[in-house]
């Protein structure tokens, strides 16, 4: 559930205007916006920080977010998709976009209403619910990454360190991020909240993470642990 990318691929199929047709010009367009929007995401996370830690996610977070990733792109950059859309790949039929704003209020709701859970619950839960919403015509997949990881950060109280990043290493190794999702769907439609394979797969990035600030603070190479 996310949006049009390699090696894995889930493509989001709804009617849009494209403002960039060429390929080569969308794809420099996506680079650049994809930096912008993490710039955001860690603009974000500062200044909750800068606040003490108090934060409350809002739908404007997430329309801010998404519209850093499709400026310049998509028509509806900054917008929920005015129609339904199909996810190529995947056996989820996102709801209907009449219901959209007030899935995504319910989603933030949960977040704000469970503050107290752990930081990797609540990221899983926005990782996997924004997908499952689906609440844009495209940039879906990017936007549920930087929330939830924008999420997690706040929650912790710090700005993580280390490389690569959880949201990188969910585009380099696809597959385990749509496995969990898949799971969390399953899960739901048997009526539960169940985003434990989501959980563990958070848990494992976070720790690669943060032992790359571990290298990072000791000038340690991969190679270097090789021997």
């Amino acid at each position: 559930m996310t949006d049009s990318e390699t090696p894995a691929q889930r493509h989001s199929r709804a009617d849009e205007a494209e403002l960039i047709t060429d390929p080569v010009k969308k794809a420099e367009a996506e680079a650049r916006n994809g930096l912008r929007q993490y710039d955001a995401g860690l603009a974000m996370i500062q200044a909750a920080l800068d606040r003490g830690g108090a934060f409350k996610l809002r739908v404007s977070h997430l329309l801010g977010l998404q519209r850093e990733a499709l400026a310049g792109i998509s028509s509806y950059a900054g917008n929920f998709r005015p129609a339904g859309v199909a996810i190529e790949g995947s056996k989820h039929e996102p709801p209907g976009s009449h219901v959209v704003p007030e899935l995504i209020e319910e989603l933030c709701d949960y977040v704000n209403d469970h503050w107290d859970r752990t930081a990797i619950h609540l990221a899983s839960y926005v990782m996997w619910r924004l997908n499952w919403i689906h609440p844009f015509a495209d940039g879906n997949g990017r936007t549920s990454r930087i929330t939830s990881y924008v999420v997690l950060c706040i929650r912790l109280g710090a700005v993580l360190p280390g490389l690569p990043t959880i949201p990188d290493q969910i585009t380099k190794n696809r597959q385990p991020y749509f496995d969990a999702l898949d799971a969390a769907d399953a899960a739901f439609r048997d009526g539960r909240i169940d985003v434990s394979k989501m959980e563990e797969l958070l848990s494992a990035m976070l720790a690669k993470q943060l032992h790359g600030a571990y290298q990072q603070a000791g000038g340690i190479s991969s190679d270097d642990q090789d021997h």
